[in-house]
């Protein structure tokens, strides 16, 4: 599932290739991804044209130049938004997987701009959504503080913690208390702040609390800076892969010689239903 880095980084490639372009039409094949009714999706933005975009965690947010719509956009597990330059994909020659030869079978809805240029939402597990909305304060509402935004402070990061008996990791993934962070990074946060993800948050020092804090800024910031991790769908803009993968310490390594204690190999276990990587020399 792309989460807090490849949705930033999705967010960027299309701030630089859609911005200002009407929409001369759209074509929907999965009415399912569409959380309106097709008929009022398409007249709403046939003819618009999206003037800026935010991001919200991992969702997407829209501004339209009609001043009274937002698109939300969420990819969930597969999505990906591919962009087309007058009928080539800016690739730079790196593979594309299933994006090749757009648009596929997985390509449910399609933008068309008036400069010959489109935008492709592909889907292979179809759970991701494109939705209408009027006023996106309410959703935005909805989602916690986010690392690398003003609200993301220490004592902030601090009030989550308290009066929880819950693990590590349900507080990292819970969007409504920290946004954007996934499974991929929660890993990530834990190991370099050496604590194990499924300890009780409400037995954390203040000395853990701060670790996992610089963790999460850290780890966030420096996937923002190469661009995401790939393990199977994620795509950019452009079809190109991300680079965070080379970086990982945990994540897609158990069995594998820790890289830090080089002590004990990095174990997989089952945490709230999702797979979970640790250290059980490096991490208490």
């Amino acid at each position: 599932m792309p989460e807090l880095p490849e949705v930033e980084t999705i967010r960027r490639g299309l701030e630089t290739a859609v911005l200002n372009k009407r929409i001369s039409a759209l074509e929907v094949k999965k009415h399912k991804l569409l959380r309106n009714k097709t008929a009022y999706f398409i007249d709403i933005l046939k003819n618009n044209s999206i003037v800026s975009i935010d991001r919200i965690g991992k969702l997407l947010i829209f501004v339209l130049a009609d001043k009274q719509h937002y698109l939300l956009i969420h990819l969930k597990m597969t999505g990906q938004l591919i962009y087309q330059d007058g009928g080539d994909i800016i690739a730079g020659g790196h593979n594309l997987g299933f994006t090749e030869g757009l648009p596929n079978k997985y390509s449910h809805i399609i933008f068309y701009f008036a400069d010959g240029s489109n935008l492709f939402f592909n889907d292979m597990r179809q759970f991701g959504y494109m939705e209408l909305v009027q006023d996106k304060d309410i959703v935005i509402d909805r989602f916690g503080i986010e690392p690398g935004k003003k609200d993301f402070t220490l004592k902030n990061f601090k009030d989550i913690f308290k009066n929880r008996r819950i693990s590590i990791k349900q507080v990292l993934l819970n969007q409504k208390l920290i946004s954007g962070i996934g499974n991929i990074y929660a890993d990530e946060i834990c190991f370099r702040a050496k604590v194990l993800p499924d300890r009780k948050v409400n037995q954390l020092s203040d000395e853990d609390i701060k670790r996992l804090f610089d963790a999460s800024k850290y780890i966030i910031e420096k996937a923002v800076e190469k661009r995401g991790t790939t393990f199977s769908d994620y795509r950019d803009t452009s079809g190109r892969e991300g680079n965070f993968v080379k970086y990982l310490k945990v994540y897609g390594r158990a069995g594998k010689q820790c890289l830090r204690c080089r002590q004990e190999s990095i174990k997989k276990v089952r945490l709230g239903g999702r797979g979970t990587h640790f250290c059980p020399n490096c991490q208490k």
